[in-house]
């Protein structure tokens, strides 16, 4: 499993990010430059879901593999970030293996997987199966991000899409898979530490009412929702980063 580490603040901050087209730690300097201001207060640890992925690879399997990643660094005790697929993974984590974490913020995820919340991933699938990269990138995007932000973007989704190779589309596509079925409904409960849970009444992959669900499930969980941000309202949203850092750091 590969991570990358940047900053060097007393206190451990891990990112689980969401399901990408290709690996996270491509961007890893851009995501560095964005929590820059956390990086007084936390060591930040970006992680990629492992690159050896079996077939049938599930959530599960993401969280039990990404808690002994957090165990052999020494990250007990740390304060951790899930986006969309991200945020199913850091669920799992939170309930299992309490003393990995310390707070938790889940972002633009779902507890459980319903046809509505299947259909776009299934779409994308059937798209990377294909060998469809550009088309992937453009349904990726036109989803997750507002029509506006989706517009400006759309010739570099169209210039990354022709980097893809057939590896990274195989691989996707069993990131993708891994969240069928998925439901954690019944381990909210579980979940003993600190939690912030932000979503989004535009959020066009899982709904406005994932996130309630989510808050609502989790013994104390905070709740703050966005209008016009979109799914990906963690890159687009000027506030998030400031609200997120002001809850880990409180108390």
């Amino acid at each position: 499993m590969d991570c990358v580490r940047f900053g060097d603040g007393p206190r451990p901050f891990v990112i689980l990010p969401g399901l990408s087209v290709q690996s996270v730690l491509a961007s890893a300097e851009a995501v560095a430059a964005a929590y820059k201001p956390f990086t007084e207060d936390f060591t930040v640890w970006l992680f990629d879901p492992r690159k050896d992925l079996p077939p049938g690879y599930a959530v599960r399997d993401m969280s039990r593999d990404t808690a002994e990643a957090m165990r052999t660094l020494g990250l007990a005790d740390a304060c951790v970030f899930g986006a969309s697929m991200g945020g199913m993974v850091a669920m799992g984590i939170a309930a299992e293996h309490p003393g990995l974490v310390r707070k938790l913020v889940l972002a633009s995820t779902t507890a459980r997987m319903t046809a509505a919340r299947w259909r776009p991933i299934e779409n994308w699938i059937a798209l990377a199966k294909a060998g469809k990269a550009g088309d992937l990138y453009l349904a990726f995007g036109g989803i997750l991000y507002p029509p506006d932000v989706f517009a400006s973007l759309r010739d570099a989704f169209l210039q990354a899409a022709k980097t893809v190779t057939p590896r990274e589309l195989e691989r996707f596509v069993l990131l993708a898979e891994a969240v069928r079925g998925f439901d954690a409904s019944a381990a909210l409960g579980h979940v003993s530490c600190p939690t912030l849970v932000v979503g989004s009444r535009d959020d066009l992959v899982f709904g406005a009412g994932a996130a309630a669900e989510i808050a609502a499930g989790i013994p104390g969980a905070g709740l703050h929702l966005y209008d016009g941000c979109g799914h990906a309202f963690y890159d687009t949203a000027p506030d998030f980063g400031a609200r997120m850092l002001e809850f880990l750091l409180k108390g």
